[in-house]
């Protein structure tokens, strides 16, 4: 089975890092599937019972995106709100998610040295995405890391080894 990226950014043809994070996945269809949040839901409608089937239709999921104000962006959250529901995500007969791999793909933008404990925001990148590790430890996911790029550089290829 393939590994589902849910990639949200709202304006990609401007983006450097996640557009082409992005045209890497499309290279290699047979193992990954990139699904645009601004893309699909230009209009936040989401389609839970869609996003679910695609969900359930691959092993890994990895969740794509930049950092917005030490968060990820409002539709990624709704996302999280709508799609994770009782007795599909979680709950005594939710197990969609138990053991699925899951992981992250951060674009920072900023240096990494800012992103610690005597840096300029006094907290590290894992404690910031605390509540995504707990989102997935409460669903039963087996989480796995987060990749996370600092800076306008890029090494797709990297990403691409993490994911697979």
């Amino acid at each position: 089975m393939k590994t589902l990226v849910i990639v949200t950014h709202p304006n990609m043809e401007s983006s450097v890092i996640n557009k082409r994070w992005v045209e890497e996945l499309k290279k290699y269809p047979d193992k990954h599937t990139a699904n645009e949040l601004y893309k699909v839901f230009p209009d936040g409608n989401i389609d839970v019972e869609k996003e679910q089937n695609l969900v359930e239709r691959h092993e890994n999921l990895v969740f794509q995106f930049p950092i917005y104000w030490f968060n990820c962006l409002p539709l990624l959250k709704q996302w999280f709100n709508e799609v994770f529901t009782y007795s599909w995500a979680y709950g005594s007969r939710g197990d969609t998610l138990r053991n699925r791999k899951v992981a992250l793909a951060i674009s920072a933008g900023i240096r990494k040295e800012d992103y610690s404990e005597t840096g300029r925001y006094r907290h590290t990148l894992d404690q910031i995405l605390l509540p995504f590790q707990m989102t997935f430890h409460y669903c039963a996911a087996n989480y796995r890391s987060v990749f996370a790029y600092y800076g306008t550089e890029m090494d797709c290829q990297h990403l691409t080894r993490q994911i697979s």
